[in-house]
């Protein structure tokens, strides 16, 4: 999985005055909290956008007074109204314990119903999944190759090694339905055939 840095500067006071100071200073009051202590930190929003704003999931190697940690995002709060970042939780890692988080799906490959002109539904974009750190992807690609018309893919149908998918096991994760051109089609060759 793919890892980004980001440095951060203690915080000595902890609290809404110094947490709105820093805001107006264009930072970003944080936590990180897993291991022994909890360390308290801002960092700059500009550093967090690569990290928040995309749908692929990061490792990050978080620096605050020489010390580094790799962590992963748990927790970000927005303000309501202008969608500014008021505050990141980060969960350090370790490597002997797993760690929930959501990856992205991707589709692969062509459908056959699609070709004949079904339509393709995705019905869930992201996967939690649970595994150990150094286990864990980036995606998890789902093939569409035999995908014919009525028929899906669901959660039970993957194979993945090392890691386990916590979501429910008849969850449908892409199908192909017939659509509307599709079904015209059938009833207008249904009619020619009386």
């Amino acid at each position: 999985m793919k890892s980004i840095a980001i440095s951060g500067s203690p915080r000595e006071n902890v609290g809404k005055r110094d947490a709105k100071e820093l805001r107006y200073q264009g930072l970003v009051p944080a936590v990180l909290y897993g291991g022994t202590t909890q360390t308290h930190f801002a960092v700059s929003a500009a550093d967090l956008k690569p990290v928040i704003y995309t749908p692929v999931v990061h490792f990050i190697d978080i620096t605050v007074a020489g010390k580094t940690t790799q962590a992963i995002v748990q927790d970000i709060q927005f303000h309501p109204l202008t969608e500014q970042i008021l505050h990141v939780d980060f969960l350090q890692l370790d490597e002997k314990k797993p760690i929930a988080i959501e990856i992205p799906i991707r589709l692969t490959g062509t459908s056959p119903g699609v070709k004949m002109g079904g339509k393709l539904v995705q019905k869930l974009r992201k996967l939690r999944i649970k595994a150990l750190p150094k286990d864990h992807l980036d995606n998890i690609d789902v093939s569409i190759e035999g995908l014919e018309v009525g028929k899906s893919v669901r959660v039970s149908d993957l194979k993945v090694d090392k890691l386990v998918i916590t979501n429910a096991k008849e969850d449908t994760i892409v199908s192909v339905t017939t659509s509307r051109a599709l079904r015209q089609a059938e009833q207008e060759a249904a009619a020619g055939k009386k």
